[in-house]
């Protein structure tokens, strides 16, 4: 396999993350992306190559690809650009990662499972903060109660969101999430449930959301039942609340092209959005039908710059031949304490 790593959408926020993280840790990634001026800027200021290609161009897809042995999609939505690159990875025998967290894109990514199986490529969405450090902490849980039929995540810490990622919250505005029971997914409106998670600093109450988790901890883990929680501040409140009443408004196509067409427009980074800086905060609980229950709290650095350096180190992994053709899961496939190698990630079981 070749020992080339591409890192497709290195020009956005956290493709730029990618980027530099590999450099730092003596890789030269080759460079991607559909503009040119940009792609060509970056590479040279890092000493990496360039190659320009846009999804849509499937023959400049397939040229891109040449020589690379490992994948590292981070242009998003990747409700709109999983698809193409994963399609191009199957064909040019490429293993295939991305950062997604979105439900949808790793159930229609878990579809290539079999054909990947076949050519020996491996497809591993969410290889950044959604999903290694839930899927890893979910994969604890599991492991130590054995049998546990029921797992709720809650997640505490967002400050900041890029341009991809609101893009991607406009996408979803106004509908269903998923929440997983008895194994199928089944549709169910944000902020329906609420329950307490201890994030360190006492219970607080969080209401259900769709994190990728509900797809993928089931992969990792075998539990039936999942449910995905982040922490009801009152901006989280205040947007749910919006999402009941404006819902037909905000799923209308003409919202949508004025949201996402604003969205384009905004500044090439994070922006805040006014949570707390101080990192991110997991909790797992696991359950069995006995009513035993088992807890683990796992916290992070800021998601972004967490997700640069554990993408990276995937990257690194499958290189080096460390990979299980189809589809796969981080925590299934590189286990519960593989995220406890970063640094300023630390892992307690709760009472």
């Amino acid at each position: 396999m070749s020992q080339s790593l591409l890192i497709y959408g290195a020009t956005g926020h956290t493709g730029r993350l990618l980027a530099r993280e590999a450099v730092r840790r003596g890789l030269r990634p080759v460079l991607a992306g559909r503009d040119a001026a940009k792609v060509s800027a970056l590479a040279s200021s890092l000493g990496c190559e360039a190659r320009v290609t846009a999804l849509t161009d499937a023959a400049g897809l397939a040229n891109a690809l040449r020589d690379v042995g490992v994948v590292l999609h981070a242009a998003g939505p990747f409700s709109r650009t999983a698809a193409p690159m994963a399609a191009a990875c199957l064909a040019a025998g490429v293993h295939y990662l991305d950062l997604t967290g979105e439900i949808a894109v790793f159930a229609a990514l878990s579809v290539l499972d079999r054909e990947a199986r076949r050519r020996g490529i491996m497809v591993m969405p969410g290889v950044g903060f959604d999903v290694v450090p839930s899927d890893c902490l979910a994969a604890h849980v599991a492991r130590r109660l054995p049998g546990a039929t029921r797992l709720a995540l809650g997640l505490r810490g967002f400050g900041a969101a890029t341009r991809g990622s609101t893009q991607t919250l406009i996408e979803h505005a106004g509908r269903d999430v998923r929440i997983r029971r008895d194994g199928a997914l089944v549709p169910i409106a944000p902020g329906t449930l609420e329950r307490r998670f201890d994030y360190g600093v006492g219970p607080r109450a969080s209401v259900n959301v769709g994190w990728g988790d509900v797809f993928s901890s089931w992969y990792t883990t075998g539990i039936p039942n999942v449910e995905t929680y982040v922490e009801a501040t009152p901006a989280i409140r205040l947007l749910l609340g919006a999402n009941r009443w404006l819902a037909p408004v905000w799923r209308s196509p003409s919202w949508q092209t004025v949201a996402q067409s604003w969205a384009s427009l905004l500044p090439d980074g994070a922006m805040p959005l006014g949570g707390t800086s101080e990192g991110m905060t997991i909790v797992a609980e696991a359950e069995d039908d006995a009513g035993h229950r088992v807890r683990a709290r796992l916290r992070t650095p800021e998601a972004y710059a967490f997700s640069g350096a554990v993408g990276v180190a995937i990257a690194e992994r499958v290189l080096a031949g460390d990979v299980e053709p189809g589809y796969q899961t981080p925590g299934r496939v590189y286990g519960p304490d593989f995220v406890l190698r970063f640094a300023g990630v630390v892992r307690e079981d709760l009472p």
